[in-house]
């Protein structure tokens, strides 16, 4: 876990405005700047950005954070790769369990990486150089029905008909980062020893393989004729992993904003394709079934995930996989459909063939996750027979094993007992389902609690926007705000405790960023402070000093009630309402002091 400290001080390095200023256009606005909102369409701006409190905030669709909150919902990185990649920005490094390497390892590690990085971007230059000056690949592409404009976007190229055409741009022909970024290939004999070194892609037109930073990390080769293989992929390296990365995406981000859902699809060309056919939040995997770490990513961009397949053997097996690698990721906020095309076509085919809209319908009309996974577990049961409706259990089980509590999960162990003639809590329980809740009742979840009110929400509220102020908090004003509804309490001894850790340097940004990670409590003020112009500081500690006294007056006032309730029979009671009698009288004259002074 990487340490609040470390978190603090990044956000306290970074600049949020160059951050969003790489991906947004931004101009001036008053105190702020504003721009586009890229998490949605819109024609007018309503997204700003916040140099004094560091913060981003969407009038139009409420997205808000900080410069790394924006990393993650614009690139799609984890929280871990956004933090590792602002801290390389100011040259800073985050502190995991990499530390245990001595530094020179380190080094050493970070260099070779660079190299190859560096290898593939000429590599990729190369190839969209010659693209230009090959008429066979101009061609080809064009008989696919591709626009320059469409190859530019992806950065298509093509590798000559030669064994050794990357000695152009590579005089060391012979470095080691060649081979290891899988750019060329090393020919060894019988034992052992090399003997030649070729390039891999020959002949050949370049899909260039981006992560999620842009970077280009692998090729996808297609051949201009039959030969084979048709595709002809860069094999594992230390950039690129198959099964983590998906061809497309980096392109197709803003896109699969617009659109509201991503569609996955079997190839390079078809995510190419139906670029140029106006589907451009296509995506694909990379030769490889679909795997888990690919869901997690398309998940990280958009709710709505649709999978289109051939309708052949091959594609409904593909599809069971995808299935498979779903079913983790499957809750009650998110949609996952299945689509599969009439055997004849790819996307491609159907589109050129049958126009957008009739596409656009296919898609809409696609199965959901929860119907195919149902099809497939009786597909080849006699549901008439005990024997058939068993085995259509005994298929479900390790399916249904590997989705999460959910209400979707519950529907389909209804669906599953009404076709097999049983009870959903039979089947949670024959399953062996982690936290069954066909008969359990869950409690509420915490986000679900009321939020603050009043004097109790004023308080919380100012210092979130100020957590510097948590320092300036004397003991009685502590105590003061101890009374608060237990809930309450707590959310304020949350925020007191994180501001006191982070010291001096507190801000709104660092505070909020530590906030998102303990729940959504906080989320709704978050919100509301990311919405508001700047404040003054001094107005804003006068305004916590009066809730601070109004709350020191309402304890006050309700001990004193208390006391005069019974009687004050003796001395230590009677000595006590005169205590509080003089602190009342102490508070007014200060809140009348404050007054004349304004």
């Amino acid at each position: 876990m990487i340490p609040q400290s470390f978190i603090q001080d990044l956000l306290n390095r970074v600049d949020i405005v160059d951050v969003v200023g790489k991906y947004v256009q931004l101009k001036k606005g008053g105190a702020n700047l504003m721009g586009l909102c890229p998490f949605h369409n819109e024609k007018s701006p309503s997204f700003t950005v916040s140099p004094t409190k560091q913060f981003y905030h969407c009038f139009g669709c409420g997205a808000h954070g900080t410069a790394i909150g924006f990393l993650i919902e614009y690139s799609g990185l984890g929280f871990v790769e956004a933090v590792k990649d602002l801290a390389q920005g100011v040259g800073m490094t985050v502190p995991d369990n990499d530390d245990k390497i001595p530094p020179a390892q380190r080094a050493e590690y970070q260099a070779k990486s660079m190299a190859l990085s560096d290898a593939m971007s000429a590599a990729c230059d190369f190839y969209r150089q010659h693209l230009r000056s090959a008429p066979n690949a101009v061609d080809y592409l064009k008989r696919r029905g591709l626009t320059g404009e469409v190859a530019a976007k992806f950065g298509l190229g093509y590798s000559p008909d030669n064994w050794d055409s990357l000695r152009q741009v590579f005089p060391d022909y012979e470095a080691t980062a060649l081979v290891e970024s899988g750019l060329v290939i090393d020919r060894t004999d019988e034992e052992g020893n090399n003997r030649k070194r070729y390039d891999r892609f020959r002949d050949r037109i370049m899909f260039p393989i981006r992560n999620t930073k842009g970077q280009v990390i692998g090729f996808g080769g297609r051949v201009l004729d039959s030969g084979e293989p048709k595709y002809l992929n860069s094999p594992e390296t230390p950039l690129f992993q198959k099964g983590s990365e998906l061809y497309g995406l980096f392109e197709a981000r803003q896109a699969i904003r617009d659109a509201g859902y991503v569609l996955v699809t079997e190839g390079y060309m078809d995510v190419v394709a139906l670029a140029q056919l106006g589907f451009p939040q296509a995506v694909a995997t990379l030769g490889t079934a679909c795997t888990p770490t690919h869901v997690h990513k398309l998940l990280r961009q958009t709710d709505h995930v649709v999978f289109s397949f051939d309708g052949d053997r091959a594609g409904r097996k593909a599809a069971r996989r995808a299935l498979d690698a779903c079913l983790p990721h499957a809750t009650d906020n998110k949609v996952i459909k299945f689509l599969f095309l009439p055997q004849e076509h790819d996307p491609d085919s159907f589109v050129r063939e049958m126009g957008a809209e009739a596409f656009e319908r296919q898609i809409h009309d696609a199965m959901p996750l929860s119907q195919f996974l149902l099809n497939e577990v009786t597909a080849e049961a006699d549901l008439s027979t005990s024997e058939g409706r068993a085995r259509a259990q005994y298929d479900a089980k390790p399916l249904m094993q590997l989705m999460p509590p959910s209400s979707l999960r519950l529907q389909i162990v209804r669906g599953l007992a009404q076709l097999t003639q049983s009870t959903p809590n039979e089947i949670e329980s024959l399953f062996e389902l982690a936290k069954p809740i066909a008969s359990a009742r869950r409690a509420p979840p915490r986000s679900n609690r009321p939020p603050p009110v009043g004097l109790e929400r004023q308080i919380i509220r100012l210092l979130v926007a100020h957590p510097a102020f948590a320092s300036e908090l004397d003991d009685a004003a502590l105590d003061a705000v101890a009374h608060f509804a237990p809930d309450r309490a707590e959310m304020l001894a949350r925020l007191i405790t994180a501001s006191h850790a982070m010291g001096e340097q507190a801000n709104f940004a660092t505070l909020a960023e530590h906030l998102r990670e303990g729940g959504e409590d906080f989320e709704s003020l978050i919100a509301e402070i990311a919405a508001e112009s700047e404040s003054e500081t001094e107005a804003a500690r006068l305004e916590l000093a009066g809730a601070i006294r109004q709350t020191k007056m309402k304890t006050l006032k309700e001990e004193l009630d208390q006391l005069a309730a019974t009687g004050l029979g003796n001395d230590d009671a009677r000595n006590r309402y005169r205590e509080l009698m003089q602190k009342q009288e102490q508070l007014r004259r200060e809140a009348e002091a404050e007054m004349n002074s304004r």
